[in-house]
């Protein structure tokens, strides 16, 4: 059930039907739009009788919902959602770059991302503290030392930190020292994982699993919002295919298709959705063409010398060259308008 209040709706009017609400059992979760705001209700089973809001101050309308995922929908809210990260933002009028290395190493190789990160005048940083490694015995971070290291880099370069957690524990120690939580492709599926990340405050971007549906993609994103966090970040990363030219095949179709259904913001991950360094520039183009709100690109100093995926890593004169063309590719797209049909 989605509650549509109308524009001149009082804070009164508004916490009246969210009263109704959990009167009912039910939680409702609000949603305010630029010219509406939009109550979305979970924790029914069935169906929700309309009539309970129909004629309740303020209220608009009472939709049924028949989707199985209620609140990332458009028809909860139709104009995209701009999510705050630290002191920038996802979604909003600039395209967001995420840019560092895979792992954090030492702070000298972490410092000389970074430097070269603010230099391009990106205002996200990444870099894993906790690293979901195939191998047990490869490298599996610094852990919360690592942590401290992305934390000095916010403060000497200004940069916002997004970065893995693997776990609860993971969590909680992401939400001291960092700006955004990073749910991992292995996990878009850790319901339990999920819930305990809608539970914080900071922003969550969120991986596509390594063969998931555009829906089950979706719907991991709703175990999120359900329980209260509603900035969360959809990230396209690759799936498994039978193709074996690339780490993963890149899916950029999924981009426009979650924009269709999701007023989410949408960033793709060309580095790990190819693997190799000589695919990331062309796909980042790509994606930004397709309609990204923004990439996340992994660069490191010496990528001959990295300890994780030094493979699809980028230079920093290699990323400085490409985020100046996916800038100029995102003017273009921004500013486009559709020719009319000729009938």
């Amino acid at each position: 059930m989605l509650i549509v209040m109308k524009p001149d709706a009082t804070s009164t009017e508004i916490d009246r039907v969210l009263e109704v609400i959990e009167t009912l059992g039910f939680r409702g979760h609000t949603m305010p739009g630029e010219n509406r705001t939009a109550i979305g209700i979970t924790g029914n089973r069935g169906s929700v009788d309309p009539a309970h809001f129909e004629n309740l101050a303020g209220v608009a309308d009472a939709i049924r919902v028949t989707k199985p995922y209620k609140l990332i929908s458009k028809e909860l809210r139709p104009e995209k959602s701009i999510i705050k990260v630290g002191n920038a933002t996802i979604g909003g009028p600039e395209l967001a770059i995420i840019a560092g290395p895979c792992a954090v190493e030492t702070v000298d190789q972490v410092f000389a991302a970074a430097e070269a990160v603010a230099k391009s005048g990106a205002k996200f940083f990444r870099g894993g503290a906790f690293k979901p490694r195939t191998s047990p015995y490869a490298f599996q971070g610094k852990g919360e030392d690592g942590l401290k290291i992305l934390a000095d880099v916010r403060d000497q370069f200004g940069l916002n930190i997004v970065t893995e957690a693997m776990d609860e524990h993971g969590i909680d120690l992401v939400e001291k020292y960092g700006d955004c939580i990073q749910i991992g492709a292995r996990n878009m599926q850790n319901f339990s994982l999920l819930k305990y990340a809608g539970k914080t405050r900071k922003p969550v971007l969120l991986k596509r699993g390594l063969s998931a549906t555009l829906d089950e993609f979706m719907l991991a994103a709703e175990y999120i919002m359900a329980e209260g966090n509603y900035d969360v970040i959809l990230c396209e990363r690759g799936i498994r295919t039978f193709a074996d030219h690339a780490r993963n095949t890149m899916d950029l179709s999924i981009v426009p298709a979650l924009h269709r259904y999701t007023h989410l913001p949408v960033i793709v991950d060309p580095s790990h959705g190819t693997g190799h360094n000589y695919m990331v520039t062309p796909l980042a183009r790509a994606g930004v063409a397709v309609g990204a709100d923004g990439l996340i690109i992994e660069i490191h100093p010496c990528p001959e010398e990295a300890l994780c995926d030094g493979a699809q890593a980028l230079t920093p004169v290699q990323y400085a060259a490409l985020v100046s063309q996916v800038n100029e590719i995102y003017k273009t797209v921004e500013n486009y308008e559709p020719a009319l049909a000729i009938l």
